[in-house]
């Protein structure tokens, strides 16, 4: 079989037309980028975002137009806008990625929305949206949010995930989860994956796992909001948004397009990870946003031969930090080898050792979240 090229979905995107301007989506450099993975291919189209209510149409020719491209398999076009929207700053972004507590062994936001819900709309199904944020990367952010999804499933809430780390997305490989989204029915929405009793959205579904996203800021505002609004997620009780590191793009647009019930801030205890959770928090005050509380990560480290405890990162700082802030402290989380395979195996430590202490410390972190969604 002849391996499709770029040269040949351009062609096909050629035949798409614009209909105020009359010309082909490719000579009016609408065409941001296009992913092709073995018969995959995901095409980002750039729109005006005044003329965004007449875009879905595009999208749709754009789809049609490549999927009857020979050895094409599936077809994703993802609607991002030129520039951002008004309630975003048009610069200064930054895209920096850079349990219980008895633990005993075994920058800037950009300006307000307004209130709560002001200006925002609720997604369709969802009762309640908790983002999981942190400062910086490394602090385990994700496998925090992934295992409080889970603790809070196990209660017969039924829950959702959404991935908004957009530059590396990472609930396929803690889920477990491989394949790509299928259209609905009718073609108006994407179906999520499912996997431990989660429904589960990520842009990793539609990208290659080796393939760096390189995208301005309002592509990253477009991509979330299509993530968010043209996916069939069902009844959800609460949707669990894994938000990358950072106080950047993907958070202005969580906060501030989408009355956002709370948010939970992971850190670990040193004072480096706690500086920047504190501009994290201060970004989601900023916003209006409740924050539910802090979670500190690898709170400390258990010897599995001696049983020794050190605390390698320190310990207590976030539990200070939540006490001077005036926010709840969640919880205290090990460092265990545990938590890191059963997360690198795709089955995260609350469904692969249930018993164990260290899921006790992430369902006793989501009785607090429960409790603060009422």
């Amino acid at each position: 079989m002849t391996q499709l090229t770029e040269a040949q979905v351009l062609d096909a995107l050629r035949t798409v037309i614009e209909p105020d301007r009359r010309t082909d989506i490719v000579a009016l450099n609408m065409v941001g980028g296009i992913s092709i993975d073995n018969g995959d291919v995901t095409v980002v189209i750039e729109i005006d975002p005044q003329r965004a209510g007449r875009a879905e149409p595009i999208r749709h020719a754009a789809e049609n137009a490549i999927r009857r491209l020979a050895g094409v398999r599936h077809v994703s076009a993802v609607l991002t806008a030129h520039r951002a929207p008004p309630s975003m700053p048009a610069t200064g972004h930054s895209h920096s990625h850079g349990g219980s507590h008895g633990g005993g062994c075994g920058g800037s936001g950009g300006k307000p929305a307004g209130g709560p819900g002001e200006g925002k709309s609720p997604v369709p199904g969802v009762r309640a949206i908790v983002a999981v944020a942190s400062g910086k990367g490394g602090v385990g952010k994700s496998t925090t949010a992934v295992n409080l999804a889970l603790a809070l499933a196990a209660t017969g809430r039924k829950v959702g995930m959404l991935d908004a780390d957009i530059y590396g997305p990472s609930l396929p490989r803690l889920l477990g989860l491989t394949g790509k989204p299928v259209v609905s029915t009718d073609g108006k929405k994407m179906m999520p994956l499912t996997n431990y009793g989660l429904t589960v959205m990520s842009i990793g579904f539609l990208m290659p796992e080796d393939q760096p996203t390189i995208w301005r800021g309002p592509m990253v505002h477009g991509a979330l909001t299509q993530l968010l609004r043209d996916v069939a997620w069902g009844e959800l009780d609460v949707l669990i948004v894994d938000m990358p590191p950072g106080t950047g793009d993907a958070q202005l647009t969580m906060a501030q397009t989408v009355p956002l019930a709370g948010a939970v801030i992971v850190s670990t205890p040193q004072d480096i990870a706690l500086i920047d959770a504190r501009k994290g928090l201060a970004m989601f005050q900023k916003t209006e946003v409740p924050v539910f509380g802090i979670v500190e990560n690898m709170s400390y480290f258990c010897c599995p031969n001696c049983g020794e405890r050190t605390d390698i990162f320190g310990h207590g700082g976030a539990r200070r930090e939540a006490e001077k802030l005036g926010v709840e402290f969640l919880g205290e989380v090990p460092l265990h080898l545990d938590i890191r395979e059963t997360s690198d195996q795709g089955r995260p430590i609350v469904v692969a050792k249930p018993d164990s202490e260290h899921a006790h410390a992430y369902h006793a972190i989501a009785a607090k979240v429960a409790r603060s969604l009422g």
